[in-house]
């Protein structure tokens, strides 16, 4: 075996799990307003299990309906209503052999009064924190031990509740700013009583909390408990008092899950999400240090780590130093739910690695669905299992050797179907390929790198250097033509911009030495803001303007609230409402809302969108008899909408 430490099956309380591989929180909000999983929902977390994860964790399970919850769409333990549901999910991914858990929660400070669980209850308006605080204009009240000490029963009733729903165990949210983690951080919890003070008596709630589920669902029911072990950013707390924690909560925790952040109060506690889910500018592992140091203090307690792991080297690594028992991943499974299963057979070329884009966070916030851009199956897991009816064998020809075309020629293959993909370029990959060299985009490049290989392995003729016209269409004598042609630079018209010193983005990342000293970057959506990131990285000194007021990084809010926070970490300037006017030698004329203004910049770069090559990919709609456009040459989009379409399209392929 490959991955000995890896695969060692580990035994905590009275279960036995298969290896070392947990699937960590992730909630889902696609439930009913009564807090009913639907049928995706439960189909995305038992695609987990089926992928070799020895547990399952769902999110977001609040135990107190009444002061805990900070949105409608979380689960309530508190509501026996969802008994049913949640026996069936259990069910789904216990029948696997993998453990089943569930992330019991508290708000805390971040609840939102009046939240209504229909049929069930109302949430009070009064909102309970340690200590008396102001949050964001909230007036918070201290506790009273007397709900500490009925919140305390009522995270034990959840456990029992869901150990009878056939849960194999429990995680305790102890971290991140919620009610648990309020009380272990000392700037928040100013208690001069037996819950406050020291580390001891501010664990107290935590520990309280493991003792009333052991005392109900028995000691050998395994209790994990999620802690911050820093809260990294600064004002709060450090890895020392991690350290503290952790020792406190020894032996009564069967298992302490070290992640990091928090931060709530904090005047920077925005910049904690992209530290408690490092982004794509963090190296992988990026939090491992912490639970590392943890793990030297702790005696009885399994600790398991989280963050930016999806290599299986790494994870075996960790394990086998001792760094950690257990290693912990979300999107990591989210983008290849068969990652477990892969490494263990010793494929690990086969598996798609997370590129920290988090896409599938944006969408699981936006539009209730955790939706990846590598793996156009996840939280579509029922729609792509779904049987069809049987496919013609067709002969298809692929127009476009980018993400989409790549995507598209791969499904024909695998549904049966003869396939050519012809790209006029001498590489697979699209214009995206130009990134292949940005450090914090190497996820990305091993990803087309093993498209490109399993095109050859599933048969694919794959025609470079070859430009598509329809009477080249027609000579392939397609029966079915995908036309993912994609889109081009948008060439903005300002007076100069086809002076000696101005270039498109493209060209500055595929050949950053054409970028001087200085540069000025036109647009500030994501391609301009990570070529800043890129260029600043190499030594160059780089401003963006953006004609409108703000960043524009479409639909992925959480990826530009990442790419914001290293901006302002690198000191790169971005000026908004700011027009250019005219380039000349020297830099750019703006309009600005103060009055005109020059920028000197050695190199002015363009990012101001992309025109879709729609007409091009028009030109071939009589060239078969089908024809199906895809991706950005039908309206610009991101990797995911490209992936989902060229497989769903691909899939139908001679069957409808």
């Amino acid at each position: 075996m490959k991955y000995p430490n890896l695969f060692k099956p580990i035994k905590i309380g009275n279960t036995l799990f298969r290896n070392r591989i947990f699937s960590a929180p992730i909630g889902h909000p696609d439930v009913t307003l009564d807090g009913n999983f639907s049928d995706d929902a439960i189909a995305f977390y038992e695609r987990k299990a089926q992928g070799g994860a020895a547990a399952v964790t769902l999110g977001e399970a609040i135990v107190d309906s009444v002061y805990g919850k900070r949105h409608a769409f979380q689960i309530s333990l508190d509501n026996q209503n969802v008994f049913h549901s949640l026996s069936r999910l259990a069910d789904s991914v216990t029948r696997h052999g993998a453990a089943v858990s569930i992330e019991l929660q508290h708000s805390g400070m971040q609840a939102t009064p009046g939240i209504v669980t229909p049929g069930f209850c109302t949430a009070s308006d009064i909102v309970y924190g340690p200590s008396d605080y102001e949050l964001d204009g909230k007036k918070i009240r201290e506790m009273p031990e007397e709900i500490i000490l009925e919140i305390i029963e009522k995270f034990a009733r959840a456990a029992l509740f869901v150990k009878n729903c056939g849960f194999t165990m429990v995680t305790v949210h102890a971290g991140h700013g919620w009610l648990l983690n309020q009380f272990l951080a000392p700037r928040l919890n100013r208690r001069k009583d037996k819950w406050g003070g020291n580390t001891e008596n501010r664990a107290r709630f935590v520990v309280e909390v493991c003792n009333a589920i052991h005392r109900l669902c028995g000691d050998d029911f395994p209790v994990e408990v999620r802690i911050s072990g820093s809260e990294v950013l600064e004002g709060g707390y450090g890895i020392e008092e991690g350290i503290r924690i952790a020792k406190a909560l020894d032996g009564y925790a069967d298992i302490i899950h070290v992640s990091v952040g928090g931060g709530i109060g904090l005047p920077n506690a925005q910049l904690g999400f992209s530290i408690t889910h490092p982004c794509m500018f963090k190296e992988d592992g990026v939090n491992v240090k912490y639970a590392a140091e943890i793990k030297k203090h702790v005696k009885k307690s399994a600790v398991a780590t989280v963050g930016a792991l999806s290599d299986p080297a790494m994870m075996e690594e960790i394990i086998a130093s001792g760094k950690a028992d257990i290693v912990e991943m979300a999107r990591g499974l989210v983008c290849d739910p068969d990652l477990p299963s892969k490494a263990r057979d010793g494929r690990d070329d086969e598996i798609v690695r997370c590129i920290r884009c988090f896409a599938c966070f944006s969408d699981l916030v936006k539009h209730g669905g955790c939706f990846c851009a590598l793996n156009p199956v996840t939280n579509r897991e029922r729609t792509f299992g779904r049987l069809l009816p049987e496919a013609k064998k067709q002969k298809v020809l692929v127009v476009g050797g980018g993400i989409g075309g790549m995507q598209a020629a791969l499904t024909a293959a695998e549904n049966g179907h003869e396939v050519i993909l012809c790209e006029k370029s001498g590489r697979l990959g699209g214009r995206i390929r130009c990134e292949e060299n940005v450090p914090f985009k190497k996820h990305l490049k091993r990803y087309i790198e093993q498209r490109e290989r399993l095109l050859a392995k599933a048969g694919v003729e794959v025609r470079l250097n070859t430009e598509v016209t329809p009477e080249y269409a027609k000579s392939t004598e397609a029966d079915v033509i995908i036309a993912a042609i994609g889109a081009v630079p948008l060439i903005p018209d300002i007076p100069g911009i086809d002076g000696a010193n101005v270039i498109g983005a493209e060209e500055a990342f595929l050949n950053p030495a054409k970028v001087k000293h200085s540069a000025l970057i036109l647009g500030a959506g994501l391609v301009g803001t990570e070529l800043a990131i890129y260029l600043h990285g190499l030594g160059k000194k780089v401003q963006i303007i953006e004609k409108i007021a703000q960043f524009n990084h479409g639909s992925n809010e959480l990826h530009g609230m990442a790419v914001k926070s290293k901006l302002a970490e690198e000191g790169i300037e971005v000026s908004f409402s700011t027009a250019a006017v005219k380039i000349d030698a020297g830099g750019v004329w703006c309009k600005t809302p103060a009055g005109e203004r020059y920028y000197e910049a050695d190199t002015v770069i363009y990012a101001v969108g992309q025109k879709p090559l729609t007409e091009e990919a028009m030109a071939l709609y009589d060239c078969a008899a089908h024809f199906y456009p895809l991706g950005d040459c039908v309206t610009p989009g991101n990797i995911g909408d490209a992936t989902a379409q060229a497989m769903t399209i691909a899939r139908n392929v001679g069957r409808f």
